[in-house]
């Protein structure tokens, strides 16, 4: 009842504050800020009260991302479904200009866009219900499971050297950010709470997860009643291809999204990708991401990504025979080498004096013959079976794993029966949270940390096992290969 309340009144704000999904609402471009006057709607808009009702809707999405919007009528591509006015979007300069002590501050300081957003959401936060934002402020998270917040154990959990890697950069650009960040936050006397690490992680993951872009700030801004849109992969229609420029994937990628600021309405506008059914949920794409890149910058991952990529360790001549950029040979989602891999492999495995009469060939995307075929499957074959031998869980056991984390546990003894005696990480969990004394009482309730952190492991473990699936579908399709050659 009391996260109820609490959306109503966040809705009724953001009523307030122009924000609608009506397409006939008239943008006030000249509202000043922090004022609470309503927009005018035209005659033909909807009669609601509520910036919602005409086009959307909150709704629950248990399978799907959680809450997010739910279309109310059917809706067809391209269709605009939401406007939030410049003034109502929260920005590090709408923060700033309106806090004279933060303005000095910051003024005087070296900190980066997204320090200073940073800085001053926390200082909006300390605010409680003084910040005219507070409304707003009610429907953030109270925290995310980015990369940067996890902690060792979690880390450790992917497995993967490369992702290993990529988390703890992360988590250590964050504590660099916050140690710039912790003088300016002094000055403002923050208390010791906003002033934490914990603190810090909490306002990064927002500005990470949360904000859109804009074009007069690199920290982007946050965009209430936009930011309920949960993520959708862009289809394959609208992956840039493999052969394309970096000029060319630049341009495919403005229009891989359905938000933007528009200069014309003075708001940011939001647009249907496809077409809805009253009743479906209605998604909004950020862009193209790997799951490691949805886990680091967003702090969830896709079942089914079709942006999904899975590196194996190639030849070290590889690159001297080819100019393919590194990134650019990988393994597909579904197992597929990459066209810039299977290109690059195929001139690989053909002798040296027979490669320039084969090039043409090869980057046409044909196969060279059916030796050289089989030299290649086999070769990815070896590598792909020798990357899963060398991380210390199977896809067997990964998937035996998270069929116990996925069930409901209502104390701490329960949790450690489950998973006491199933293997080393399990134990490792325990240990590193504290749920290994013999003495737990079977009434106690398992700790909030502790849930938290079981559902950092959780995505860990599901982002490796989706890595290894990557790595036995491309055996499965090479093995095919070299059986249909052979």
């Amino acid at each position: 009842m009391e996260e109820s309340a609490k959306l109503k009144n966040f809705l009724d704000w953001a009523t307030l504050n122009g924000i609608s999904d009506s397409p006939f609402i008239e943008v006030n471009q000249h509202k000043p800020q922090n004022t609470n006057v309503s927009q005018t709607c035209s005659p033909s808009s909807s009669s609601s009260s509520s910036c919602l009702g005409h086009s959307l809707s909150v709704s629950h999405f248990p399978n799907a991302g959680g809450r997010g919007l739910c279309a109310v009528r059917d809706i067809g591509k391209g269709e605009l479904i939401l406007r939030v006015p410049k003034s109502a979007l929260m920005t590090s300069q709408s923060l700033v200009m309106n806090d004279v002590k933060l303005s000095m501050c910051v003024s005087k300081s070296n900190l980066s866009s997204t320090q200073v957003l940073a800085v001053a959401l926390l200082n909006e936060v300390a605010k409680g219900k003084q910040s005219w934002w507070y409304p707003y402020l009610t429907q953030f998270p109270t925290n995310y499971d980015i990369l940067a917040s996890f902690d060792q154990f979690e880390i450790q959990a992917l497995q993967l050297d490369d992702a290993i890697w990529t988390a703890e950069k992360a988590l250590e650009k964050t504590k660099v950010e916050w140690k710039d960040a912790c003088p300016i936050m002094e000055e403002l006397m923050f208390k010791p709470h906003y002033m934490s690490f914990k603190a810090w992680i909490w306002a990064s993951a927002s500005i990470s997860s949360r904000t859109m872009h804009i074009p007069w700030d690199a920290a982007g801004c946050f965009c209430p009643v936009g930011d309920f849109f949960n993520y959708a992969a862009p289809g394959e229609e609208q992956l840039p291809s493999e052969d394309l420029t970096a000029a060319d994937t630049g341009a495919k990628s403005l229009r891989l999204t359905d938000g933007v600021f528009e200069e014309i309405y003075s708001a940011y506008c939001f647009y249907a990708r496809r077409n809805y059914k009253k009743g479906d949920q209605v998604l909004l794409s950020y862009g193209t991401y790997t799951n490691l890149e949805l886990l680091e910058h967003y702090g969830f991952i896709l079942n089914d990504n079709l942006n999904d990529k899975a590196y194996v360790a190639l030849p070290s001549n590889l690159n001297i025979q080819c100019s393919w950029l590194p990134d650019s040979l990988y393994i597909h989602q579904n197992g597929k080498p990459s066209f810039a891999l299977l290109t690059a492999m195929r001139l690989w495995a053909t002798p040296t004096h027979l490669q320039k009469s084969v090039r043409q060939l090869a980057y046409s995307g044909s196969s060279i013959s059916n030796t050289n075929e089989i030299i290649v499957m086999e070769w990815l074959v070896k590598k792909c079976c020798l990357a899963m031998e060398n991380l210390p869980t199977s896809i067997e056991e990964d998937k035996s794993l998270l069929s116990v984390l996925d069930k409901e546990y209502e104390t701490a003894m329960e949790l450690k029966i489950a998973l006491s005696g199933l293997t080393g990480e399990t134990l490792a969990f325990l240990k590193v949270n504290g749920v290994v004394n013999d003495g737990i009482s079977s009434t106690i309730s398992i700790p909030k940390k502790v849930i938290r952190s079981l559902d950092r492991w959780k995505l860990a473990i599901l982002w490796r096992l989706r890595y290894k699936m990557m790595l036995h579908y491309c055996i499965s399709r090479c093995t095919k290969v070299i059986n249909d050659v052979s």
